[in-house]
């Protein structure tokens, strides 16, 4: 055949180790192992089609077969090497599995190995699709496979090792070859197309070596083609439109589109892209969007945002295995990419819900609204300034500046778990806060007092379970609560009953800081039905003691009075009622959860 009319694929075909493209370590692997003659009598070569297997092969047997050999760097003038190269040496045999597969083909083979080599010093068989073999075929060859005389080389190709029965790997030196990189790929075509004149542009040969996946030997063909179209310049656009591929060009407009979130040129788009197939139009938004990954000049293109870019493409996938209309697919994949640019928004949104849970302190929650100017009393120096002139105005003392209380670190932790509440849920927080009065906190002990009430102990009640979470990030994970029953008088209580203070917030001043707790009288021990966190979790959390288990068994205690309700601690709580809580409700939804287990807390 002409070289002129050879198709660039047998042409430029590697001929030395050193031509292998993207396989130096096979490379080196197979020449040190005949500079320091150490051989295997079988080799098998597996990898993706067009990464070389053959092409080695061939080199090296011609290795083994020169004059000189065996050895890395073959002299390529020996009447060995020349025929070698025609393919024309009688000792190297190839054999094509896929159409010779069954035992008798073998059998012939097997026949073969037990003559002498005609001219060299081995007899090499090469076996391509090895993997095509039958299973009498294989069990037939196993024998000769593992001992062959020593004169016979067996090398085996395959793009399927995972159909070779285990006996064979394991009577083979196996060399896996690597899918060959778009870089190495472009490289080769560059030197290719400068060797044969021909202009070209460099996008053009990453689209061919994008689309030839790894395989030189299709890339070739794909340039081969290319040249023809191109009429002996390779660019862009040419190269595009021959493999029906999206020009990159049109990827900028159509993101500059989705960046200025204008619906009615973007719907214009996508009537030019039904023209294309769809998958396709995926598969080179996701190439291009890699690019862009890469590429660090183009500041619109964030990191969190082609996640979100290339989720969306990921999901459209799953759309094509339903068979879903394409042009349907890709207005779902562009309008949705527009909303995912709020990402930012969504950003902000985040920081200030972090900033305002982070920002405990900032938010006073007062039971008393500060003290107007007309009610204030007046100070010392205007009762001086009325006693001007008068002996008793040298008896007036000077106004002194009053310190500041120090801020209760407790206090503001409540006032913290408060605002955490109140973040997680407003009615939730705003019950809390109106019913329970901070007491005290020590030993790692939180006391409180709850005064609530009708729905709002019935909220409270739902919600202990999330309470009870804040308080241990708040207060720390050991922390216990301790609930006292409700100091205020009931409706018909008997009058006159022992005053009982209350802890009161002022309102924060820049004067005088955030709100502070003023006092906290002795509270006298009074008897009352037991609040709604009580009943939740006094087994778990509410220290007991001695007289308390007693009135429990006993079912005394406060019912003495007359007035008293079941006591709830002693009752056992439904676990099937937790799946009504919205937060479980919000959880399953979110998680898509298809199998739920309630477990008891002993």
């Amino acid at each position: 055949m002409n070289e002129r009319s050879q198709v660039l694929a047998l042409k430029y075909r590697p001929r030395r180790f050193e031509d292998l493209i993207g396989q130096e370590t096979i490379a080196q692997t197979l020449s040190l192992a005949l500079d320091s003659k150490r051989l295997s009598h079988a080799y098998l070569f597996s990898g993706l089609r067009g990464s070389g297997k053959t092409s080695t092969a061939r080199i090296f047997a011609k290795a083994l077969m020169c004059e000189n050999g065996p050895t890395s760097h073959p002299c390529e003038q020996c009447e060995h090497c020349v025929s070698a190269n025609e393919g024309r040496h009688m000792d190297i045999i190839e054999m094509d599995a896929a159409s010779s597969r069954k035992i008798d083909d073998i059998r012939d083979l097997i026949e073969h190995t037990k003559y002498q080599p005609a001219s060299a010093k081995f007899k090499i068989f090469i076996i391509d699709e090895v993997h095509m073999l039958t299973k009498e075929a294989f069990n037939a060859l196993l024998k000769t496979l593992e001992e062959p005389p020593p004169f016979v080389k067996f090398i085996l190709a395959t793009t399927d090792p995972l159909k070779l029965p285990a006996t064979i790997l394991s009577r083979t030196q196996h060399f896996r070859f690597k899918k060959i990189s778009n870089q190495d790929v472009s490289a080769h075509l560059r030197h290719i197309l400068n060797l044969e004149n021909i202009t070209y542009e460099p996008d053009a040969l990453q689209i061919l070596a994008r689309s030839g996946s790894g395989s030189l030997r299709d890339t070739l063909t794909l340039l081969d083609q290319a040249i023809i179209y191109s009429k002996h310049h390779v660019d862009v656009s040419t190269v595009t439109e021959m493999l029906g591929l999206i020009d990159p060009q049109f990827f900028e407009s159509l993101f500059g589109i989705i960046f200025s979130k204008d619906r009615t040129r973007l719907v214009d788009t996508l009537r030019e892209l039904e023209a294309y197939e769809a998958e396709m139009v995926v598969d080179e938004l996701t190439s291009w969007l890699k690019e862009r990954l890469y590429d660090h000049d183009d500041a619109r293109f964030s990191p969190l945002l082609l996640e979100r870019f290339f989720r969306i493409l990921s999901e459209a996938k799953s759309l094509f295995a339903i068979n879903a209309e394409g042009s349907f697919v890709l207005g779902l994949i562009f309008f949705k990419m527009i909303e995912a640019l709020k990402v930012k928004e969504i950003d902000q949104m985040i920081e200030s819900l972090e900033a305002q849970v982070g920002r405990p302190d900032s938010v006073a929650y007062a039971h008393t609204a500060p003290p107007s100017p007309a009610t204030v009393p007046a100070a010392p120096a205007a009762q001086a300034v009325e006693n001007a002139g008068t002996p008793e105005a040298a008896a007036v003392p000077k106004p002194q500046p009053v310190a500041a209380p120090a801020v209760d670190p407790a206090l503001a932790k409540f006032k913290a778990l408060c605002a955490r509440i109140e973040d997680r849920s407003a009615d939730l927080g705003a019950c809390f806060r109106e019913q329970i009065t901070f007491i005290a906190y020590g030993d790692d002990t939180l006391t409180w007092e709850s005064c609530a009430e009708g729905d709002c102990r019935a909220m409270l009640k739902r919600g202990f379970p999330v309470i009870k979470q804040l308080v241990r990030e708040v207060f720390g994970f050991e922390t216990k609560i301790k609930h006292n029953p409700c100091s205020k008088p009931e409706e018909g209580a008997s009058p006159n009953p022992k005053p009982v203070s209350e802890p009161v917030y002022e309102a924060a001043t820049p004067e005088t800081g955030y709100g502070l707790e003023k006092s906290v009288s002795a509270v006298e021990e009074m008897e009352g039905r037991p609040t709604y966190m009580e009943s939740y979790s006094a087994v778990e959390e509410a220290p007991q003691s001695a007289s308390m288990t007693e009135e429990v068994e006993t079912g005394s205690g406060s019912c003495v009075t007359g007035n008293c309700e079941p006591d709830l601690s002693t009752r056992e709580i439904d676990g099937n009622a937790i799946l009504d809580e919205p937060m479980i409700q919000k959880a399953i939804e979110l998680f898509e959860a298809t199998k739920i287990t309630i477990q008891n807390k002993v």
